[in-house]
Formats: structure tokens, sequence, C-alpha cells
């Protein structure tokens, strides 16, 4: 990891793995001009998965000791990023609080604050391809494979008190290692919600496909792992079965996306939509965005945003 020099403009940071990569490297200059954030640049800053705390301490810290730096968004390194680093914030929203992960770092009136913007962007995106009353009518299960800051914002939106009885019949989560699962099974357990969790270790691809061979019809299977984007892969095998009449969120929208791909394959024959994770990405940087800048990025203005994604993906 190699920390950029100081900044010498307004400067929002992306910091992932493989950010050069991201469509927002051209997305950003476009929504900038369309909101009046004059000058204002992004650079990417990439970081090894699950890097030393020494890492992550020295990328926050020169985010809140530079001027011109005003904050970033944070992908894959949510949790890792937040247990290195939370003592350096001067402010966590609940969210990030409540979940141990932060996606948006900024500053207000010399502050350096650190949210958990996932639930709200999750919410958004999911409520852009689930029918309404999908829940209620079906009695379908979730399926999140990963139990990383994704998972944990899906997890909360499912299962929102606001919902009433529209939600899913249960939710079960799968993860390649031990301490995540057990970290998202504590985390989890406090949530105000009489929705059944159930937990399980699947370090191969073939146990993926184990689980969601039990799954009811009219479900959700959602890929939280990140494989298909910044590492290769999928969190299931070829010879997987997804469930008839579901929902299959892929949350990524760059990459080899392998897991959408199956999911794709099967799509007639089984009756799924299929989704990727675009309108996840662009309620996600605007989400942020706003708040690095700001700025209200809702209604028209979103919806111009929206365009000019549109138009660049095109």
């Amino acid at each position: 990891m190699k920390l950029p020099p100081k900044a010498e403009r307004p400067t929002m940071y992306f910091i992932g793995v493989t950010t050069g990569q991201s469509s927002i490297m051209k997305l950003f200059p476009l929504w900038a001009e369309a909101l009046g954030l004059k000058d204002a640049v992004i650079k990417g800053i990439d970081i090894e998965i699950h890097a030393s705390p020494e890492t992550y301490r020295e990328v926050v810290e020169f985010i809140k000791y530079d001027e011109l730096s005003l904050g970033a968004l944070v992908t894959t390194h949510k949790i890792d990023l937040y247990q290195a680093a939370k003592d350096l914030f001067d402010f966590l929203d609940p969210y990030a609080l409540s979940f141990q992960e932060l996606s948006c770092i900024s500053k207000k009136d010399g502050r350096l604050e650190g949210c958990a913007k996932d639930p709200i962007s999750s919410g958004l995106a999911m409520e852009a391809f689930i029918p309404d009353g999908f829940w209620k009518r079906h009695s379908g299960e979730a399926l999140i494979l990963g139990c990383g800051g994704s998972a944990l914002a899906i997890s909360a939106y499912l299962t929102d008190p606001a919902r009433g009885d529209n939600v899913p019949s249960k939710i079960i989560l799968t993860n390649r290692s031990e301490p995540r699962l057990r970290s998202a099974r504590e985390l989890l357990s406090k949530l105000p919600t009489n929705v059944p969790f159930d937990f399980h270790l699947c370090p191969e691809p073939a146990r993926n496909d184990e689980v969601m061979a039990g799954l009811k019809e009219y479900s959700l299977v959602v890929n939280a792992t990140g494989l298909g984007k910044d590492r290769p892969g999928s969190p299931l095998t070829d010879n997987c079965r997804f469930p008839d009449h579901s929902l299959v969120w892929e949350l990524n929208y760059r990459g080899e996306l392998d897991f959408m791909k199956q999911a794709l394959r099967q799509q007639q024959a089984r009756n799924l939509r299929v989704e990727d994770g675009w309108i996840y990405f662009i309620h996600g940087w605007t989400q942020v965005i706003s708040e690095v800048f700001h700025i209200d990025i809702r209604g028209e203005t979103l919806e111009r945003c929206v365009k000019i994604a549109e138009s660049l993906k095109k």
C-alpha cells in the first residue's frame, strides 16, 4: 500500500483492492460537474485484503490530518478498517457502532466521522428489484453468502421492524471462516426481529451448494463474498441448483461475475430474476459523496446522477 501525496485539491478517496478498475474513476468527474463540486477529484488507495492494523491506521490518519483530503468510500475493508482505527474517529454513527464496520469517512466541523451507509444503500437497491409484498406472499427465505459488512447491512434491512410481516421466513448466512461467522452471529443477535437466523461454516463452494439446495422456492440468494470481482471464482460450484422462482443478487457489477453467470444459465429453467450490483453501486457512492461533500443527493439530483451513470455504462 502506498499513500497518495498531500492533496492539492478537494479530494475524495476510494479505499479498496483494485480501485483503478472501478467505473467510479470515470464517473466521478461527470458527477462532480453535475453536482457543482468545482475542482474536486477522486483517488484510489489499494490495500491488500485483511491488511495489517497499522496499514489501516496509516490511511485513516492521512485523511484525518490532510486538510484537502475530505473523506473516503471504503469497500472490502469495512470491518477490518473499523477494528483497526475506530479510536481515530471523533464520531461513529449508530450503524457503524452496531455492526462494527464503516463504509464512509468524512469531516465535519473539524471532526473525523465514520458511517456505515450499507444498510441505507442496500435497502434502496433492494427496493428497486424485490417486488412489493414478495416475502408476505411467498414466505421465502434469504441466503446470504458471506458475512462481511454488506451481509450484515442486508440482514438489517430485510428484518427492519418497519417492514411489518413482509420479511423472509428465515435468513441463512454462510462464510468460509469461523471468526467472521461468529462475529456475524453475535451482531445480528442484537437486531429487534423475530426472523430466525441460521449460520453455516462453508469453507468450500460445495458446502454452499448443499445449503442452497435446502432453500424454499421464492427465496433470495445473494453473493456478498466479493468473489468474482477482486478475487476470481464464485462461492458456488457449477453443479449448484438455485431455488425455483427466486431472486438472485450479485453484489458485484464488474469482474468475471462467475456467480451471476451460474444464475443466468439457470434463469429460464428455474424462472429466476437475476440482478447485478449496478444500482447498489450508484446508491452506495451517492450516499457517501453526499456525506463527504455535505450536499443533498435525492430526488431530481439523484435521478440526474443515475442518468449520467447509465449513459456511461452503455
